[in-house]
């Protein structure tokens, strides 16, 4: 039996999954990726970012109890790892939530300034992507003047395995370093942010070979298992859940909760600055010759709050919400959903207005679960797809898994049609 792993570096936890060549599931593991709130904000250790990718990883492959012929990294974006010439890192990872670079945020608005960041780099101008944040590290952080690589957390992973020192371009487009439609670092976002080419690792597209499991901290089942980046886990997840035709949307309805739309060709750089001004990424795809317009919301992040002050659970607060009428908990949460999915509605008319409606949309993410939640989404879009792939991000990263190591065409899925 030929068996591949995704793996899923998520902002609460890393998902790992092993899938035979029908996509059914021989083993999973899950371990947390743990935030430290700081007097600076959000981050965690490089190091215990590595601990939960190999210790989820690890465990699917015990679970399924064969060997890994491949595994596909995808993972959130953003965040990086900055390490000094024998590979040590030099800083914490900085989540892409947290908001310590405000000044920085500032000053690109005044020097580069939001229309051409977005028409370029293909993002809003705003304190989510990675060269704010290394400025930010740069001012703050002298060690990591030092810095000789700088890795995404799906490249400092493979590393980690003993692939490539690689940075794929989906990743690559969630920096805001990237000339999104030349393909190509922007040298004045780099000089801007006090980079340089030389830090960043040689660009890949998704679902190439970039070397082999070498560790001896992850399971002997894995060792010799080709090693594939699969992208930012929104892209993975739309992939994962066979939402990437074109027409067809993703609503990853997760923490980090996002509407992915998988396209071509890219739209001019006036439209590609305009998605940006409303809030819409536009990167590389995971899918060859393809490109991928995000809106992402903290919609997802919202609720977690939400349920994590109240101290109840999905259920009770759903069944609270179809029960009261005015205040009371039910009634906060139902606020807090609707704010969410009035959110995710603008997002989606924003991509109508650039690259036409939507034929299909299909919902992935923990938040499908919630009554409430699909509630709203349903009162908001109209008909939606459920999909029944629990980990589709996963399962899109085994997927780039098997076309690396040449078990599928790169038009071919895991799984029966």
């Amino acid at each position: 039996m030929t068996a591949y792993a995704g793996l899923d570096v998520g902002t609460t936890s890393s998902k790992a999954v092993v899938y035979d060549r029908d996509g059914r599931v021989l083993g999973s593991g899950r371990a947390p990726t743990t935030w430290e709130t700081t007097a600076d904000g959000t981050e965690m250790s490089a190091e215990a970012l590595w601990r939960s990718a190999s210790g989820a990883l690890s465990a699917a492959a015990e679970d399924a109890g064969v060997a890994v012929a491949a595994v596909g990294v995808t993972c959130m974006g953003e965040s990086g790892v900055l390490v000094d010439a024998r590979e040590q890192p030099l800083a914490p990872v900085i989540a892409w939530h947290d908001d310590r670079d405000g000044e920085e945020v500032a000053d690109l608005d005044a020097t580069i300034g939001a229309e051409q960041f977005g028409g370029v780099a293909g993002k809003p101008l705003r304190g989510q992507f990675s060269l704010t944040k290394h400025r930010w590290l740069l001012r703050n952080a002298p060690a990591t003047r030092d810095a000789t690589t700088r890795f995404d957390v799906g490249g400092w992973v493979v590393r980690r395995l003993g692939g490539d020192a690689v940075i794929e371009l989906s990743l690559a487009g969630r920096t805001g370093w990237l000339d999104v439609a030349a393909g190509d670092w922007w040298d004045a976002a780099l000089q801007w942010s006090g980079a340089r080419r030389e830090l960043m690792p040689p660009l890949v597209s998704a679902g190439v070979p970039v070397g082999v499991v070498r560790s001896d901290v992850v399971s002997p089942l894995l060792s010799g298992a080709v090693l594939t980046l699969a992208g930012h886990d929104h892209q993975a997840s739309a992939l994962g859940a066979r939402a990437t035709s074109q027409g067809y949307e993703l609503d990853s309805s997760g923490t980090a909760e996002a509407l992915v739309r998988t396209i071509t060709p890219i739209p001019s750089p006036a439209d590609v600055a305009r998605l940006a001004l409303t809030g819409i990424t536009t990167d590389p795809s995971v899918e060859p010759g393809h490109w991928s317009l995000l809106g992402g919301t903290e919609g997802g992040l919202a609720q977690l709050r939400t349920l994590q002050r109240l101290g109840a659970d999905v259920a009770e607060l759903d069944a609270a919400a179809a029960a009261e009428d005015g205040t009371g908990p039910g009634a906060e949460w139902r606020s807090v959903v609707a704010t969410a999915a009035d959110e995710a509605l603008a997002l989606h008319r924003a991509m109508d207005d650039v690259v036409g409606p939507a034929v299909r949309v299909v919902v992935t993410g923990g938040w499908r679960h919630s009554s409430e939640v699909m509630r709203a989404k349903r009162s908001r879009f109209g008909p939606l797809e459920v999909s029944s792939v629990e980990e589709a991000g996963a399962l899109g990263a085994a997927t780039l898994a098997a076309r690396a190591c040449g078990e599928l065409d790169v038009d071919e899925h895991l799984g029966r049609s």
